[in-house]
């Protein structure tokens, strides 16, 4: 029985941080980490799909979808600072033990969180989000020039396209077969938090933060040899923001891997949800509650 979704506001260092939250809290637990330019309201269907038999928390960053947006003056909108949000939030929850599901932004906030407490990560799922430079194709050209230059103002105009109204839709609708299925509700959406005073900005600042990304691939790398960890690549084959190309790179490492590719762009939970979530229940039934359920031996007398 699928269970209802509540929504939720909690104090994280000083930030009052939106959440939704589904499912038992004794289930295993899937937490949900969007991307840019969007908020936990990318994972509203996937988290009825799964809550009959998972315990799902998505959180929205500081200034994106429901949560507080701090001055910029006063907070440093960087993505080691939304993995520590990310961190307090698991930790307030009286959650240590958990899947990721790291899509686009959620992936360098992830990767940081599961880096740093590999032992908490029971299965990880990546949506066209990157930890290799063979990721960061055409698209990306404009925000290389801005990480060489926060002065380049034509690297800024290019960038400051990406989140007006036609950039979102962009966004949601590119390397979808049919666009029609894809609800403008979701840009109107993320509009919504995006036309904030200082918002624009705090993109920008955003942008030249991930460029503080590649350079931690190396160690992320690292990570996935030394732990190998079970990894579920569910990745939209169309996506010209985080290619295929990034994708492929993952098999380089993880070795406990399953690998899916839907005919879908960035934003592949609006057009394959269903067959997205399906993939995904069967991931985590054999890898986490299958597990979980065995019985523990016995030591030999």
């Amino acid at each position: 029985m699928k269970n209802k979704t509540t929504y939720h506001f909690i104090d994280i260092n000083g930030v009052n941080i939106f959440y939704r939250e589904a499912g038992a809290k004794n289930a295993p637990t899937l937490v949900l980490l969007h991307g840019y330019p969007a908020s936990s309201h990318m994972f509203r269907n996937l988290i009825n799909e799964l809550s009959d038999k998972y315990h799902l928390i998505a959180p929205d960053y500081p200034g994106y979808g429901r949560s507080e947006q701090p001055p910029i003056a006063d907070f440093a909108y960087t993505f080691d600072n939304f993995a520590n949000i990310i961190e307090a939030l698991l930790e307030k929850l009286n959650i240590s033990k958990y899947s990721l599901y790291l899509m686009d932004y959620g992936a360098p906030v992830g990767w940081r969180v599961a880096a740093k407490h590999p032992e908490n990560i029971e299965t990880l799922i990546v949506q066209n989000g990157c930890a290799y430079e063979e990721g960061l194709e055409t698209f990306w050209d404009p925000f290389k020039a801005y990480w060489k230059d926060h002065n380049d103002k034509e690297a800024e105009k290019t960038l400051s396209t990406f989140h007006s109204p036609d950039g979102l839709k962009w966004q949601y609708t590119h390397g979808v077969p049919d666009p029609l299925v894809v609800s403008p509700d979701n840009w109107e959406i993320d509009l919504r938090h995006l036309e904030r005073p200082e918002n624009g900005q705090i993109q920008l600042d955003l942008f030249y933060d991930y460029g503080t990304n590649p350079p931690k691939y190396p160690e992320w790398q690292q990570y996935f040899r030394t732990y190998n960890p079970e990894m579920l690549i569910v990745y939209g084959k169309n996506d010209y923001i985080f290619p295929v190309s990034g994708a492929e790179a993952y098999k380089k490492d993880i070795k406990n891997l399953e690998y899916h590719l839907f005919d879908a762009g960035h934003f592949a939970l609006e057009s394959h949800g269903d067959e997205i979530a399906a993939v995904i229940k069967d991931f985590l039934d054999r890898k986490v509650t299958a597990k979980r359920s065995k019985p523990v031996s016995s030591a030999a007398n």
